[in-house]
């Protein structure tokens, strides 16, 4: 039994939720999403609650039952605050700037690594530490992780691109090795 599925979701003042066509659109101050909804759930919206059942008990609607619920409360929290990753560089020389929607990382290649921000994303950058803002908490997600691939932080000394509060582990170096 789903004990997140079971959680009522409160819409709060100034969004709407609309269930048409297994597709809830839910619409805020920040913009509008739409989640797919599959068959097997029954989802109620009355009174500012959203309430999801399932039809019938089946394997596959009680793994789907918990996923959906919390899609559709992400999606109600990013129309009212939105989303919001936060990475860091670390190395020297390491820098990054925005032109326009595109985010160009100079990150120790020959080359700059260059980032295009998808509609509903923005990226503002302060000192060594890269914000990517929107409402889609997926789209967010994705984004901020193809900026740490761009370069991911090395155990050896740490440099490269990390999210901020991201603990990496070190190694020793040889020099520490044939010493002990």
């Amino acid at each position: 039994m789903s004990k997140i599925g079971q959680q009522i979701i409160k819409i709060p003042a100034g969004v709407t939720v609309a269930i048409e066509n297994n597709i809830a659109k839910i619409t805020g101050p920040k913009g509008s999403l739409e989640v797919k909804l599959p068959t097997e759930l029954e989802i109620s919206n009355e009174q500012n609650e959203i309430s999801i059942k399932l039809k019938k008990d089946s394997k596959f609607g009680r793994s789907l039952w918990g996923t959906i619920r919390m899609l559709i409360a992400n999606s109600i929290k990013g129309v009212t605050e939105g989303w919001k990753k936060q990475l860091e560089l670390v190395g020297t020389g390491y820098r990054s700037e925005v032109q326009g929607n595109k985010l160009v990382l100079t990150v120790g290649y020959s080359h700059p690594v260059i980032i295009e921000a998808p509609e509903g994303i923005t990226f503002k950058v302060e000192k060594s530490v890269i914000n990517v803002d929107g409402i889609d908490k997926q789209v967010v997600g994705q984004i901020s992780a193809n900026i740490r691939a761009s370069r991911p932080p090395e155990p050896y000394k740490g440099k490269g691109v990390k999210y901020v509060g991201e603990y990496i582990r070190r190694k020793a170096g040889k020099a520490a090795k044939a010493a002990a």
